[in-house]
């Protein structure tokens, strides 16, 4: 499947204007298109990376470091595959390390990337835990997302304020129920 032009995704942010029942000609308006192509190039580009290749570049050096790495309060924005509307909240995810770590920088990369697709929740949160237990075979991976969905909260049920809680645990963090719980205490603290 080709991908569309930037004028062909502008001609279609055009159609949707006046589907809406405004004029694309009108001051305000007018380059409009060209914005929203632009933002969604930003807010899609999830699609022009493997997300994955963040978790490539790991040190070794770590002093027999053994207990959980956890990064929490990771900003997340994607979109709701089914509408097409903003699900916005915050990723926690850790891993404990076998024998090397990779810089905490890469563990948001990683949800970023897999984020900036159309997406449910629920796969999005498999995805960034599957990637972590693939590339840096830890003995365990734990991630936790939570998020309001526009779908539900701006139209629908119209329910403000409501937020979706998934989560994927692997390994020990999944079947040690000391290591799983450190890890969700960790998380309620964030």
């Amino acid at each position: 499947m080709a991908k569309p032009t930037q004028s062909e995704a502008e001609a279609a942010v055009r159609v949707l204007i006046e589907w809406a029942g405004d004029d694309p000609e009108r001051e305000g308006l007018l380059d409009t298109p060209a914005r929203v192509a632009r933002s969604y190039r930003e807010l899609f580009g999830g699609y022009g990376e493997d997300p994955r290749d963040y978790l490539s570049r790991t040190f070794e050096e770590v002093a027999g470091y053994d207990e959980l790495v956890v990064l929490s309060d990771i900003r997340v924005v994607s979109f709701c595959e089914h509408h097409m509307l903003p699900v916005v909240g915050k990723a926690h995810v850790a891993y404990l390390p076998r024998d090397r770590v990779v810089g905490i920088s890469k563990l948001a990369r990683v949800v970023h990337g897999f984020a900036r697709r159309l997406q449910i929740q629920e796969k999005l949160t498999a995805e960034i835990a599957q990637a972590i237990q693939d590339i840096l075979d830890p003995l365990g991976v734990g991630v936790v997302i939570e998020a309001e969905h526009s779908c539900m909260t701006l139209r629908g049920v119209n329910t403000p304020g409501s937020v979706l809680t998934t989560s994927r645990l692997l390994g020990v963090i999944r079947d040690d129920p000391r290591t799983r719980e450190e890890f969700l205490a960790l998380v309620r603290r964030a």
